[in-house]
């Protein structure tokens, strides 16, 4: 324990908002050993990101910190630009929360991991190129050399966050800081990927930052463990002793915020609200000086769907199985073939003219709220928008049901004017959600809805969403990788690999009696201990 590489000490960050300062950070030190990792822990909005970003002096121009965060000798806060770009990504790596808004839409996944080597490195073209492949591997992508050229969109939620980390580990780093590096990544890879940090750290003796809002994950690939509550932290000792002898009430509110129960109502499945038939979604690869289509990248094929009113079909699958593209076929924001119906009418040959009247009706939160929110738009602005589009309310009946869906998903209406970049993670997450509920629709499809949030808000969450879908008969189109979460929300849930359906039935059944040997996979990778 006296190889330490990294001293923080009572470091406090603030922001200046104009009238006065914010404090975000206050007064928090810890130490960061090589080959040993550090877990910190709180809720959204607790300062966890903040305090990561301050040691590699990433934080906004209206950020002030204070203290020290002492790296082989030298205060990281005092360095110059030059000076701390000479450190980041070369001898402290970061893996991003968001990998959409951290990689550059622009360039390809090979330019951006070509650029940290060439740039730290001083590797030419030729071997930059051949490092990335053996990168992109390293991290579990599939047939990486079909990924070179690919740019940050086509890529899955979970394909971009492994391209993230492959990034980060290109040079072996000192220190890797890792901002919920398997938040988007289904159980299957996230159990790969943390094998993955555990063996480099074993090889390199790399130290780790691991934050993350999962209790369970942070058990098992921690040493040490640090909880934050209000920019503060509130219990820090080695991991087993704060998990096996909690002393602070937040803690102890943790750990016991695993998702539990089940939906609220008997879902009516005689009435089908959607109903999808041998749908499929095939992207043409092109080739050649005449751009022929070679081959194709087959997303979806030959699904078929049904929901019912008030049902929720849970879907659930490997990062690329398909099941996002499927839920943006089915919402007509992805071309594919098949027939689609919603509330009895065929909605797959319509226009999107003749489509728009559906839109009130079928809403979605999408996986990333980040990427899916104007930064230019204040939040009120943002969740009136529908009511705008479709002219269902006067400006006073607006601000009022503004007011009421914020607080219904647990945000302070207080800050509906405020704008995107000004919240957490997770609270983004919940503006994206009250978007999608303050037209009240039939049917929302939820992408991932709850995997920038911590357990505790989770459950809220969740208890949120059961209550609405009890109030107002919704149908939910539930795409998770939390299997505990999926289990809680959904009545069916259907199990998809490399584009097809592998299993669909009751929640009961696949959990209690799965008859496949993937879905068997699946549900050992969630529900057993990881290696530490």
């Amino acid at each position: 324990m006296n190889n330490k590489v990294l001293s923080v000490r009572n470091l406090g960050v603030s922001f200046n908002q104009g009238a006065g300062n914010t404090e975000a950070v206050t007064n928090i030190s810890f130490d960061l050993h090589a080959g040993r990792t550090l877990g910190l822990v709180g809720e959204s909005g607790s300062g966890k990101s903040i305090s990561a970003l301050s040691i590699l002096n990433l934080l906004p121009d209206n950020a002030t910190c204070s203290g020290s965060i002492d790296f082989e000798g030298r205060n990281l806060l005092g360095l110059s630009d030059d000076e701390i770009r000479q450190v980041r990504g070369h001898r402290i790596g970061m893996i991003f929360q968001e990998p959409m808004t951290a990689l550059n839409p622009l360039h390809s996944i090979e330019r951006q991991i070509c650029e940290v080597l060439i740039l730290h490195l001083g590797m030419r073209q030729h071997q930059a190129r051949e490092r990335t492949l053996e990168l992109l591997k390293l991290v579990g992508i599939q047939k990486p050399e079909t990924k070179l050229s690919a740019f940050p969109h086509e890529l899955s939620g979970g394909q971009r966050q492994r391209a993230m980390i492959a990034m980060a580990l290109a040079c072996e780093p000192d220190i890797l800081i890792a901002d919920e590096p398997t938040t988007a990544l289904d159980v299957t890879v996230q159990r790969q990927i943390l094998s993955l940090l555990a063996e480099l750290q074993q090889k390199m003796g790399m130290a780790i930052l691991f934050i993350s809002h999962d209790l369970n994950l942070i058990r098992h690939v921690s040493h040490n463990i640090c909880v934050m509550k209000g920019g503060e932290f509130v219990e820090q000792g080695k991991t087993e002793d704060v998990f096996n002898n909690p002393t602070h009430p937040y803690t102890i509110e943790l750990l016991n915020a695993e998702p539990e129960g089940s939906p609220e109502i008997q879902a009516d499945t005689e009435y089908k609200l959607l109903e999808a038939n041998q749908l499929r979604v095939w992207f043409p690869i092109k080739a050649g000086i005449f751009r022929r289509t070679v081959d194709h990248i087959k997303a979806v094929t030959d699904v078929s769907v049904t929901l019912g009113r008030g049902e929720t079909l849970g879907i659930v699958g490997e990062s690329g199985s398909g099941k996002t593209t499927l839920g943006m076929a089915l919402l007509r924001l992805q071309n594919s073939t098949g027939s689609i119906s919603f509330s009895g009418q065929t909605i797959d040959s319509l226009s999107q003219k003749d489509f728009r009247p559906f839109r009130r009706e079928m809403q979605v939160v999408f996986q990333d709220p980040f990427g899916s929110l104007s930064p230019r738009m204040t939040i009120a602005d943002i969740i009136g928008e529908g009511l705008d589009i479709h002219n269902l309310a006067s400006v006073s009946e607006r601000e009022q049901q503004i007011v009421k869906v914020m607080d219904e998903v647990g945000l302070n209406p207080d800050w509906r004017h405020r704008y995107p970049h000004e919240f957490s993670g997770g609270q983004r997450q919940r503006v994206a959600i009250a978007r999608a509920l303050i037209l009240k629709p039939k049917l929302i499809i939820l992408d991932e809805p709850t995997s920038a949030l911590d357990r505790t808000v989770q459950s809220q969450v969740i208890d949120l969403l059961r209550s609405l879908q009890a109030r107002y008969n919704l149908s939910y189109l539930f795409i998770s990788h939390d299997l505990a979460v999926v289990k809680a929300m959904s009545h069916r849930i259907m199990v998809m690999k490399d584009g097809g359906i592998v299993e669909q039935g009751s929640t009961e059944q696949i959990f209690h009696q799965p008859k496949s040997d993937y879905t068997r996979e699946l549900l050992s990778a969630a529900f057993e201990d990881y290696n530490h």
